[in-house]
Formats: C-alpha cells, sequence, structure tokens
C-alpha cells in the first residue's frame, strides 16, 4: 500500500515536495503507478483529445520524490571541457538567452511495457501506452548555453545532472543523461538539438516536470530529457551514471558484459496506437470509428506518411486520415472506420514513416521491455 504522507528533507537549495502536492486537483485523471516517487499516465482516450497534450495529462516517469526548489536562488551550473564555465539562475537564463519555443513529443522507453511482460515479465513502471505526450517548450538552446561557455576542442559528449536524490543499493545518486556534442550543438532553426525548458505549453513548468530548468532532447527518449537540471557538464566520454552506463539499454540478461556491451539508447522508434476504442470492450456488428496516435522515429528527417487499421487479424488493412500535421519529433493523431464482423476478435495498427519503414508485426524481448513498437492489439468482444 503507497503512503500518502508528506516527506520533507533538505537536499542543498531544495526539499521534497510532499505526493498530495505532486498529484494536484484531480488525480483520478492519471492511472498512477506510484506516488513516491511519482509515475502516471493518461487514459488513452483521453490522451488523443488534443495534438498538445494538457500538462495535467503528460505522462509523469520520475526516479525519486520530486524535490522543491527556490528558483529565485536555484543555479544551473554549465562546466567541464569548457573555457569559460559559469552558473546562472532562471532569470538570467531568461534575459541572457533568446528565447525558443518548440513542439516535441516526449516518450517513455517502457511505454507500452506491459505489453512486453505478456510475452515473459520485465522490471520497470508497467505502463501502457500513456507514457507519451506533445507539448510547446519554451526556453532556450543548449547550443547558445555550450556556446557561452566556449566548448573545448576535445569535447565529445554533453551530460546533464538533475538535483533529485535518488536510493540506490549502492548510496543515493542523482538521474543523470548524456547525449553527443554534435547533437548538444545543433542550432537549427526548425528544430534545435536539444533545449534548456523553463515553460511547458505557456505556463511554468509543473513540479513532476522538472520545475524550474529540465532539458528537452527532441527525438530522443524521456530519460535524455532530465527533470530538475543542476548542472550540464561536457566531457569527452558519456556519463558513468547509473542511467547511461546500467539503464536504458537493450539486453537480455543483466551481467556486467552485456551492460558494458550494448550502446544507450538514445532515439525512440516508429510506433502507432489504437486509443479508442478500449480494450476488450463490447461492440456490435458493423462500421466502428477508431482513432489513436502514431509517432515517427526520432530522425529529423523522418515523420508519419501512414496509419492502417485491421478488423481481421491483418488480412486486409484500412488506411486512417490525419487530424494532426505531419513533423519531425511530433506525433500525428489519426481517425477512421473499420468494420467488425462475427469473426473480429481484436483491431491492429501499424505506421509507416516518410522514407518506408514500417512498425514492425512483432519485436525481441529484452530485460527492460525498452521500445516496444510491434503492431499494436486492442481485444474486442462481438455482442451476441
Amino acid at each position: 500500500m503507497i503512503n500518502r504522507r508528506g516527506l520533507l528533507f533538505a537536499v542543498g537549495s531544495a526539499s521534497i515536495c510532499s505526493p498530495l502536492k505532486i498529484l494536484g486537483a484531480d488525480p483520478s485523471r492519471l492511472l498512477t503507478h506510484g506516488l513516491v516517487p511519482h509515475n502516471a499516465e493518461p487514459r488513452l482516450n483521453d490522451l488523443v483529445r488534443s495534438w498538445i497534450t494538457p500538462n495535467d495529462l503528460f505522462y509523469v516517469r520520475s526516479h525519486a520524490p520530486v524535490p522543491e526548489i527556490d528558483s529565485g536562488s536555484f543555479e544551473l551550473s554549465v562546466e567541464g571541457l569548457v573555457n569559460r564555465p559559469f552558473k546562472i539562475r532562471l532569470g538570467g537564463l531568461k534575459k541572457s538567452f533568446t528565447k525558443k519555443v518548440a513542439t516535441a513529443t516526449l516518450t517513455c522507453a517502457g511505454n507500452r511495457r506491459i505489453e512486453h511482460s505478456r510475452v515473459k515479465k520485465v522490471g520497470g513502471v508497467p505502463w501502457q501506452a500513456g507514457a507519451i505526450g506533445n507539448a510547446k517548450w519554451g526556453g532556450c538552446c543548449l547550443s547558445d548555453l555550450l556556446r557561452k561557455a566556449e566548448v573545448m576542442t576535445e569535447a565529445k559528449y554533453v551530460s546533464f545532472e538533475s538535483v533529485d536524490q535518488i536510493k540506490r543499493p549502492t548510496g543515493v545518486i542523482p538521474f543523470g543523461a548524456s547525449i553527443p556534442i554534435e547533437k548538444a550543438m545543433d542550432n537549427s532553426t526548425s528544430m534545435p538539438g536539444a533545449l534548456v525548458v523553463y515553460e511547458m505549453n505557456g505556463q511554468p513548468l509543473p513540479a513532476d516536470h522538472g520545475f524550474p530548468i529540465r532539458t528537452v532532447v527532441p527525438g530522443y527518449i524521456g530519460a535524455r530529457s532530465v527533470k530538475w537540471l543542476g548542472k550540464i557538464i561536457v566531457s569527452d566520454k558519456p556519463s558513468a551514471n547509473h542511467y547511461v552506463a546500467t539503464a536504458y539499454k537493450l539486453v537480455t540478461e543483466s551481467t556486467a558484459d552485456q551492460w558494458a556491451a550494448a550502446s544507450p539508447i538514445q532515439r525512440f522508434v516508429v510506433n502507432s496506437v489504437t486509443c479508442l476504442p478500449a480494450s476488450g470492450v463490447e461492440l456490435k456488428i458493423g462500421p466502428l470509428d477508431v482513432s489513436g496516435y502514431a509517432l515517427p522515429p526520432g530522425d529529423p528527417s523522418r515523420t508519419i506518411q501512414m496509419v492502417e487499421v485491421s478488423s481481421d487479424g491483418g488480412g486486409s488493412w484500412v488506411k486512417a486520415k490525419f487530424t494532426s500535421p505531419a513533423r519531425p519529433f511530433c506525433w500525428r493523431l489519426w481517425k477512421t472506420t473499420v468494420q467488425l464482423t462475427r469473426q473480429t476478435e481484436a483491431l491492429l495498427v501499424r505506421a509507416t514513416d516518410s522514407v518506408g519503414q514500417r512498425q514492425p508485426e512483432s519485436v525481441d524481448w529484452n530485460l527492460k521491455g525498452y521500445l516496444f513498437n510491434a503492431w499494436h492489439r486492442t481485444p474486442i468482444t462481438i455482442r451476441s
């Protein structure tokens, strides 16, 4: 049983939010997988009501209690292989760097993990298909901060370190991530490689989503977009943080050799999900309206081109119509109508991107259930 009693203790310039504050006024809008740390996802019928996901319907992934930070005194540090390391407060960040607003989808690497567990049980939060959301992120380009710091020529990676406190068997650590220097320095006008963010959908970042400052790395799994950002560290090697070195990798056994040999997951993969109707509902024979979302791979040159739905086990497919634009790093919402027959047992959906890469029918099992993107199957019952 989860204890709702608030926690409070010092963390330098941060303290810990109580679970009740985290949940806000209406926790019933989310399917909660845990309160401390808070992990939750929206119901699928709510998720696809809008191309832009409202803040209170955006999935929450945390590895530790939410740090309660005084934004007036909190400082972000830029350090490592730079000629001019510096610290900056939120007010200075807003005044010193050009504001950039970019729309990008975030998704947890473990989205749809529960389907992976049906093959063989995996560890981690038992995500259904709602660990995804699309938002307008306001902040500045990471590359602008790095140019101010004057990155040294030997730099190969940029690492992010949170101010959260995660209890591990080896002690208490912060959450961390690394991205290649090329991604970090990308200052493309249409979509920078990475953002240092202080707004979400025009509002200050909610506590659950990284207040006061976080990173957003378009096209990369959510684990690379670090909340409650405390440090940006330029280095000639990836971070040694647990969540880079021995997590968020595709392995089949938890052995030192496998963790060392596997590369960290960076880009998310092509995916699609039926959100309406819900799984297991009883329906009558005849036409049925179906809707859902599709996600392109995290490549700046690719968008979602086609979504197909089958009501006869993949024997035939109906093309869906899109209700939102095609953009790199962003999901597309879709809808269509299919015919149900007495033989219909499930709805299948698959997506194809703009270079012809189709979502696979099945995927290989991995220990942590990451990147599950097999055809999405929605079981239904035909009313007798």
